[in-house]
């Protein structure tokens, strides 16, 4: 693979796996029943640092089988496909030919694929998200399930509208590695903290770059016009998008607020999820949030750094978001406290490097509130594998452990706290409409337009009638 030029191995992997010829699979069959005879087909979207770790989950689990690979980066994306093909191969089969291609669509297109696995930056989400829901993919996103409330919203409704099933990439709630955070969200929802009062969350802290905006030639792998995609037009900064020598090295899109929000929807996504599930707000929101942060200037990031963000909900409860706080959530109620947080072990390349003293994953106030709950009590779905879980739905034909409805409200609860960060003020939010109260400047940033028509996902919305 390492004498082909692009071009020739573009044409070389888009001539000969049309067929999609594998093993234990049954072609051309639209069937809801999956066996170990008729796995579910999945396209991989996305051959980066969470495209590749997604697709070394998925490809453990007896009821999928990785059938094709998309990456906007020729590079990444041969590697994508040596790393199924590999896989499959190591496993003794035979003959093992892993579909390649540029452009998602081309996989959307074939019947031969029952599902998608979306690991795309935030700015494209949405776009890549609404073409496969409306082509009756299911999907599995990333999170932040979208890049901005009105994508979530849009999102929301393809999905009711296509009843397909999508699974948010949030594997906290699932039960492994990190039971933590389904053991305290279950004490929490049951009341073994009494009243909660308040939940105190950090989500780490991103630092600049130190470097200065420097335009650079967009490498000849790259298609960088789809890679920008419906983000502003700009140009190529290697820093902002991904290395080009790495495909572990962490993308400078996360830092890049035309790409992606920061902290506050990076990992912010996860813990906000935990906290709204717990106090049994995933399908609702905050009432008000008033932030501070500080924003990144003169550098080739553009993120915010510290930030401060107080938000209160139905009944009471304060949420309080710092970048001093532990990296983790603390519910603390009129009974006790109970703190949950990600264990030593590392299942994702977004996580953070484990440290061999590294504090106790869950812990509370007195031990009497994490015991086992009695039989009347509030549990989540059973859910041993995130990715697991997705297919087992998708054969069921049942909402998944996180489903857009619940992940649609996390993200937008990240981006009211985001929102308010950069108006530097409080603001007024509104679950039943998902608008902000009597308040047009933020609500402008609820949405943002599209730079091309190609890349608007409202539009492929708006002519199906779904909004």
């Amino acid at each position: 693979m390492k004498n082909l030029t692009r071009r020739s191995f573009l044409n070389t992997a888009l001539g000969c796996s049309a067929g999609l010829a594998l093993p234990g699979i049954l072609m051309g069959c639209r069937s809801p029943r999956y066996t170990s005879n008729r796995r579910i087909q999945i396209a991989q979207i996305g051959c980066g640092r969470m495209g590749r770790s997604d697709m070394i989950h998925i490809m453990k689990e007896p009821l999928g089988r990785v059938v094709a690979v998309c990456d906007l980066d020729a590079d990444r994306l041969i590697q994508g496909k040596k790393l199924a093909e590999d896989h499959y191969s190591g496993r003794g089969e035979k003959r093992v030919n892993i579909r390649a291609v540029q452009d998602y669509r081309e996989l959307l297109s074939s019947d031969q694929i029952d599902a998608v696995i979306i690991s795309v930056p935030d700015h494209s989400h949405a776009l890549v998200a609404v073409d496969a829901v409306l082509a009756g993919k299911h999907v599995y996103i990333q999170k932040p399930v979208t890049y901005s409330i009105a994508e979530a919203i849009g999102l929301r409704k393809a999905v009711q509208h296509s009843k397909v099933i999508l699974q948010t990439g949030s594997q906290q709630r699932s039960e492994l590695p990190w039971g933590s955070f389904r053991a305290a969200s279950e004490a929490v929802r049951n009341g073994r903290i009494g009243q909660l009062r308040r939940i105190k969350i950090g989500v780490g802290l991103d630092r600049p770059s130190s470097q200065k905006p420097l335009p650079m030639p967009v490498p000849a792998n790259l298609d960088y016009e789809h890679w920008l995609g419906p983000a502003p037009l700009q140009d190529y900064m290697e820093t902002r998008v991904h290395p080009q020598n790495s495909l572990s090295g962490r993308p400078g899109w996360i830092t890049t607020e035309d790409f992606g929000l920061g902290m506050i929807t990076n990992w912010g996504a996860h813990h906000l999820d935990i906290a709204q599930w717990a106090m049994g707000q995933e399908l609702g929101g905050p009432l008000t949030a008033e932030a501070e942060a500080t924003f990144f200037t003169d550098d080739v990031w553009t993120v915010h750094g510290s930030y401060h963000v107080e938000m209160s909900y139905p009944g009471g409860v304060k949420l309080e978001l710092d970048n001093k706080h532990e990296v983790g959530i603390q519910f603390e109620g009129d009974e006790g406290w109970v703190f949950c947080r990600r264990s030593a072990e590392q299942v994702t390349a977004s996580d953070p490097n484990a440290t061999a003293n590294q504090v106790k994953a869950l812990r509370a106030s007195d031990p009497k509130l994490l015991t086992p709950l009695g039989n009347n009590a509030v549990v989540w779905m059973p859910s041993k594998s995130h990715y697991g879980n997705w297919l087992e739905s998708i054969a069921a034909n049942r909402q998944p452990i996180a489903p857009i409805q619940q992940s649609a409200r996390t993200l937008t609860a990240c981006c009211v706290s985001w929102i308010s960060m950069k108006l530097g003020r409080k603001v007024r939010w509104d679950a039943v409409t998902e608008r902000f109260l009597e308040d047009a400047e933020a609500n402008a940033f609820c949405e943002r337009k599209a730079r091309r028509p190609e890349y608007d996902y409202a539009m492929r919305l708006k002519e199906r009638g779904i909004i």
